[in-house]
């Protein structure tokens, strides 16, 4: 199914309806969320959180490979579409890292998964496209109302049958390590190069097309669109916090300080590649950069519209005076978070084909910190 769909390779197709078809109903639609994201970002855990909300990405990709499937990441947390000969083992590898999450991090991770048909008879319609801006590295995008009407089941603050339906049971846990290969990254986080970071979360406007193109505008990014990795600010890393994440993560494959020197030492590899430009086992600097550009995920399910992007800073009073406005007049909700960083989380595939995407989020809470002002904002209401 999702192999079959019109590709989006511009942004502005993500708006356009040509390019979404219905989800088949026996395929499994997913959700997870990290519980107390908030309270652990504000703990200094954003990275652990970030890692942890891509997680189950990362383990139903390894599932269904070399098959794509539709998925999206926010922050802290997922959703997804898996077929159905995946289906059970799919909601075992959930399980699985659920559990590996609360184990090694301390972190409640909570998912969700349901057919198709059960969202549509729980009144959810979910749509979905294929945004693919580069070959072979597709994502997800998702119409209709059903994946939102899913996330918020899975969180416990909407349809009590859907959340019943959708939960998974403990015993699926088995106590193996859920396969997170490819989940990693080895890159500084991504510094500003126009003044301020923003992640930005807006839900309930009606026309995204506009919002984005306003939102390009007021940031003087209509040349480019709402972008944050550039070659400036795409630095790797030495090792840090993130190796040990990452070395967590794979702790399947070895103990965990056998694997933090293999991931310390691969990240240290990497800086010596970038440094002296020379090329080794499909990892090329000079082009790599390039992909990672190219490849960063672009956020959009049913009314919610999320992206980090990179705004001027004289250009900062005067977004948030429009979207102030346009919340002002019942057009729209936002959450906004400023810094002067970005955070990258890396699922990396095949190098040698240019298989490998990114996701993004605001540093100083990035989009954990935008939701706490948009439920806020509905709070108020």
């Amino acid at each position: 199914m999702f192999d079959r769909l019109k590709s989006m390779t511009r942004v502005v197709n993500v708006f356009e309806d040509e390019y979404y078809r219905p989800a088949p109903p026996d395929w499994l639609a997913v959700a997870t969320d990290v519980q107390g994201s908030t309270v652990a970002v504000e703990a200094g855990k954003q990275k652990t959180v970030n890692f942890v909300g891509a997680s189950a990405i990362a383990a139903l990709r390894n599932l269904c490979a070399p098959m794509d499937l539709p998925f999206q990441f926010g922050g802290d947390g997922a959703m997804a579409l898996v077929p159905p000969q995946f289906a059970e083992r799919a909601r075992v590898e959930l399980a699985r890292a659920r559990g590996f999450a609360r184990r090694e991090f301390g972190i409640s991770l909570r998912v969700g998964a349901v057919p198709v048909a059960t969202v549509t008879e729980a009144g959810g319609t979910i749509l979905v496209g294929r945004y693919e801006p580069s070959p072979g590295n597709p994502f997800g995008m998702f119409s209709g109302g059903g994946m939102g009407l899913l996330e918020e089941a899975v969180k416990e603050r909407g349809h009590p049958d859907l959340a019943r339906l959708s939960r998974i049971p403990e015993e699926l846990d088995d106590g193996e390590f859920p396969d997170l290969t490819g989940l990693s990254c080895r890159w500084e986080p991504l510094g500003t190069q126009r003044g301020a970071v923003i992640a930005l979360l807006v839900v309930g406007d009606r026309d995204h097309c506009r919002l984005y193109r306003d939102l390009c505008r007021l940031s003087d990014s209509e040349a480019e669109g709402l972008k944050i990795a550039s070659r400036e600010n795409l630095k790797p890393g030495w090792p840090g916090e993130s190796t040990m994440i990452e070395a967590r993560l794979g702790r399947g494959r070895g103990g965990v300080w056998r694997r933090w020197l293999d991931v310390a030492a691969q990240t240290i590899l990497v800086k010596l590649l970038c440094t002296l430009g020379l090329s080794l086992g499909g990892f090329d600097p000079r082009r790599y950069p390039e992909e990672v550009i190219t490849n960063t995920a672009f956020v959009k399910h049913d009314d919610t519209l999320a992206v980090v992007f990179d705004c001027p800073s004289d250009r900062v009073d005067g977004l948030r005076a429009y979207l102030d406005e346009r919340e002002a007049r019942g057009e729209l909700r936002y959450g906004l978070q400023i810094s002067d960083v970005a955070l990258m989380v890396c699922l990396v595939g095949n190098l040698s084909e240019g298989r490998h995407v990114h996701f993004m989020d605001g540093g100083d809470g990035g989009y954990t910190m935008a939701a706490k002002r948009l439920k806020a904002a509905a709070g108020a209401r």
